[in-house]
C-alpha cells in the first residue's frame, strides 16, 4: 500500500564535501548514494563494522519506497527533494564518484529546487551524517508539504538510464606499472591517520607522483616547470620557458580536498598567461583534464588507483606530442 504524506519517513542523504560534492551525479541519474561500497552488497548477515557503522544497513534495510529524501549540501541547506522509487541496489557503475566509493543506491525521483533552501540553523547537526532519520518537526513537516504540494507529477516520471558500469583497464601501460604499483602500495595507507599521521601535503604528491607521471608520459624534465608563475607544474611543448611554449598546466590539491574545486583557480593561472591551455586538476592519484577549446568541460579521467578503460583517453592528452 502506498504511504501517505502524513506517514512517509523523511531522511537525509548527504551530497558530499562542498570540495567532492557528487550532488550532480544524484540529479542526472535519480539515484541515492552513500559509502563505503568497496566492501560488497549489504545483507542481513554482514556486521556494521564492515561499514564503517549502521548507515549502509538502515540506508539498506529501513527505507521504505515513497519515503521522502532530503539531499543535503550542508548544516542546514538542501538542493533537492525526492522520494524513494526502489529497494536497495548495489551498483558498481558508482565506484568511483570523485573518488567515493558509492555503490550502495536505491533510485530515487528528485525534484531539485531553483536555488538551496536554508532551514537556517544545525538542522542536521554540527557533523552531519551521511544519511539520518529526520526528527525535527518544522523539516518534517516542510517535506511532507512540499511532496504533497502540486504539482507532484514529478513524483511518477520515468527514472533516467543509470550509466553502464565501467570495465577496469586490463593492460596497464608498460611505462606506468612502477608507478600505479606505487599507487596501489600506498594510496590506503594515506589515510590511515593513525598508520600514516597527516595526510601528504601538495608538494609531496606532485614529488612522488604528478611529476613522476609525466616523466613516464615522455615529458623531458626541463619542460616540466614547478611553481612556474605560482603554477604548480606547467607543462612546455619546446624552450624557452615561456606562455606561448605552454602545453597544459597542472593544479594540485592535497588528498582528500577534491580536485574538481580545483579548475577555477587554474583558470586564473591560464587567464594570467593570456593564452589559452587545458588544464589538469590532480590529487596525486586522481587526475581530470579540462579541454579549453571546449570551454574548459571535463573530457578524461583517471584514478591511479582504480582504472578504468577511459583512462587511456587522459594518457593520450596527457602524453608528449
Amino acid at each position: 500500500m502506498m504511504q501517505t504524506g502524513t506517514t512517509q519517513t523523511v531522511w537525509q542523504i548527504s551530497a558530499g564535501p562542498a570540495s567532492r560534492s557528487y550532488a550532480d551525479i544524484f540529479l542526472k541519474f535519480g539515484v541515492g548514494l552513500i559509502g563505503p561500497g568497496d566492501a560488497g552488497p549489504w545483507n542481513q548477515d554482514r556486521d556494521d563494522d564492515e561499514f564503517e557503522g549502521g548507515f549502509v544497513r538502515r540506508f539498506a534495510s529501513e527505507v521504505k519506497i515513497r519515503d521522502i529524501f532530503l539531499l543535503r549540501t550542508g548544516m542546514s541547506k538542501i538542493r533537492a527533494l525526492g522520494v524513494a522509487a526502489s529497494e536497495y541496489l548495489y551498483l558498481n557503475a558508482f565506484d568511483d564518484v570523485n573518488g567515493w566509493d558509492l555503490q550502495h543506491a536505491r533510485r530515487i525521483r528528485w525534484f531539485e529546487l531553483p536555488e538551496e533552501y536554508d532551514f537556517e540553523g544545525r538542522v542536521f547537526g554540527a557533523n552531519p551524517p551521511r544519511l539520518s532519520k529526520i526528527g525535527i518537526p518544522t523539516v518534517v513537516d516542510y517535506a511532507r508539504r512540499f511532496v504533497q504540494s502540486p504539482p507532484t507529477r514529478w513524483q511518477e516520471t520515468p527514472l533516467p538510464p543509470l550509466p553502464k558500469e565501467e570495465p577496469p583497464l586490463e593492460k596497464i601501460p608498460t611505462v606506468l606499472q612502477g608507478l600505479v604499483a606505487q599507487v596501489s602500495d600506498l594510496a590506503e595507507l594515506y589515510w590511515n591517520r593513525e598508520a600514516f599521521g597527516e595526510h601528504p601535503t601538495e608538494d609531496e604528491l606532485i614529488t612522488h607522483y604528478a611529476v613522476p607521471l609525466l616523466r613516464c608520459l615522455g615529458w623531458p624534465p626541463e619542460r616540466i616547470a614547478v611553481k612556474w608563475r605560482y603554477i604548480d607544474i606547467t607543462v612546455f611543448t619546446s624552450l624557452p620557458r615561456i606562455p606561448e611554449h605552454c602545453y597544459f598546466v597542472i593544479e594540485a590539491k592535497r588528498l582528500g580536498a577534491g580536485v574538481e574545486g580545483a579548475l577555477g583557480q587554474a583558470q586564473e593561472y591560464v587567464k594570467d598567461l593570456g593564452v589559452p591551455r587545458d588544464i589538469v586538476v590532480t590529487d596525486g592519484i586522481r587526475y581530470r583534464f579540462y579541454s579549453a577549446k571546449r570551454d574548459f568541460d571535463s573530457v578524461a579521467y583517471a584514478n591511479l588507483a582504480r582504472l578504468k578503460q577511459s583512462a587511456t583517453e587522459l594518457f593520450k592528452r596527457m602524453k608528449s606530442p
